[in-house]
């Protein structure tokens, strides 16, 4: 799925501001999520952790404030209000309002959020958006965003995980609904696309993404999946932008005149991460193949390959986190539609670019990043860990992997902001520095 990008400015704690708000905000602008797997992580990830974090004591307070607090909690709704001012490499500058509404559980830790937003930006207007996330049982997870604009903007989505079937074997994820970007970007393709071509449209999308995974051995799990991706390309909102349709056509770039897809996938992971939210060691490890059939529906007939690796390296207790992660995919097919390629941009991958930045067929990414834990805070009740995270991405988009050279490749320095509310919360802000100016992203999670 996609996140809307965020620099919040905050008249409460700069802390809470990146949990809560990034918590919220990751919903109140058009999601890519139809268009990507749901998998689980394998092994343990989906189930209680191997061993507790040691920064997880941070998260709770003695026996006694912790059962004081819990049951307080369960009295009562904790209302958090975040006034913020916001940027994103495609939208632009945005300002608003939200309130976080949180219930907590018997081990004091979040249960139940609800958080409605206003926000105002002047390429979309007015957007009202209610975000919802819920933790009925330990592995188990809803998630609801409806969200709207007074131009162009939608969003509407549900997605779930559980892994309670099975004695915790068994993992289901799946995600429907219907979104309207009018801030998408298309430059052209290949690493070398030049700023000067970029073009706008509204990526207008539908979908439906469904996957079980079983826990084959301890640290493994095989995972199968459905994924339909109905897609319409329209006018965008960005008035200053040519319309992709302006400068190419249907035969330069499959897909832009809209497309289906209906693609079936397996996956292979090996995982001994800690935790699957907040790790802080481990290894992770997943291959995936999905196939697009047009006897099946989709506009043409192509299969898509990946593969990915990470790694954590605690430090002094785990206030130093050394996290790696190198990945590749590969798209083979014809007449492949653009966006059911291999994409690097965004707050997840190139975190000096903007989202969707580089389009082709195969993809290299590599990142790191130290996180450092420096402090820890206790505000509205809330206990919560505060990180630095100093990173370094790089990566390039090609049309073979016999065209890879190094003059290619697109590199990024930066620096990122968490707040942690263990077990379950991470919000973020990161600013990478790419060879096109400054990108600021912030969200839910982390970006790997």
């Amino acid at each position: 799925m996609g996140t809307r990008a965020k620099l919040f400015l905050i008249f409460l704690s700069p802390l809470l501001a990146v949990c809560l708000t990034a918590y919220a905000g990751e919903y109140a602008a058009p999601a890519k999520a139809a268009a990507e797997a749901p998998e689980g992580d394998g092994g343990n990830s989906g189930g209680e952790p191997k061993k507790t974090p040691p920064a997880a004591g941070a998260a709770q307070a003695t026996d006694g404030q912790a059962r004081t607090k819990a049951e307080a909690h369960k009295e009562e709704l904790t209302f958090v209000p975040v006034p913020f001012v916001a940027t994103t490499p495609n939208e632009g500058p945005s300002y608003g309002f939200l309130t976080a509404i949180m219930k907590y559980n018997k081990e004091n830790q979040v249960s139940t959020l609800i958080a409605p937003q206003y926000n105002h930006n002047k390429n979309f207007g007015d957007t009202g958006t209610l975000y919802g996330a819920f933790y009925p049982k330990l592995n188990q997870q809803l998630e609801i965003n409806l969200s709207k604009s007074t131009i162009i903007n939608e969003d509407y989505d549900a997605r779930f995980r559980d892994k309670t079937f099975m004695d915790g074997k068994l993992e289901t994820n799946g995600y429907t609904g219907i979104f309207s970007d009018g801030s998408a970007r298309f430059f052209g393709f290949q690493s070398t696309s030049r700023r000067r071509d970029q073009t706008n449209y509204t990526d207008h999308e539908g979908g439906l993404n469904l996957s079980a995974g079983y826990d084959v051995l301890k640290d493994f799990q095989v995972t199968f999946g459905e994924r339909y991706r109905n897609v319409d390309i329209k006018q965008g909102a960005l008035k200053g932008l040519p319309y992709i349709g302006q400068l190419f056509t249907q035969e330069e770039v499959p897909g832009i005149n809209g497309f289906t897809a209906h693609a079936q996938r397996v996956a292979f992971a090996y995982n001994t991460m800690d935790n699957r939210i907040t790790p802080t060691e481990g290894l992770y490890g997943r291959t995936v193949f999905e196939s697009s059939s047009k006897q099946l529906g989709s506009s043409a007939s192509y299969q898509h390959y990946e593969a990915e690796v990470k790694g954590y390296f605690p430090l002094d207790d785990a206030r130093f986190v050394s996290v790696a992660r190198f990945a590749y995919s590969q798209t083979v097919g014809s007449n492949v539609p653009f966006l059911e390629r291999s994409v690097l941009g965004g707050e997840n991958t190139l975190r000096g670019y903007g989202r969707n930045r580089f389009i082709d067929n195969s993809y290299l990414l590599g990142n790191v990043e130290e996180r450092i834990r420096i402090g820890r805070i206790d505000i509205f009740d809330v206990n919560a860990e505060i990180e630095a995270a100093p990173f370094f991405d790089a990566g390039t988009v090609v049309r073979d992997l016999s065209d890879m050279r190094h003059k290619n490749f697109k590199f990024n320095p930066g620096i990122g902001f968490r707040g942690l509310v263990r077990p379950n919360i991470v919000g973020r802000v990161d600013l990478g520095a790419g060879s096109e100016g400054i990108a600021i992203f912030a969200g839910l999670g982390y970006p790997f």
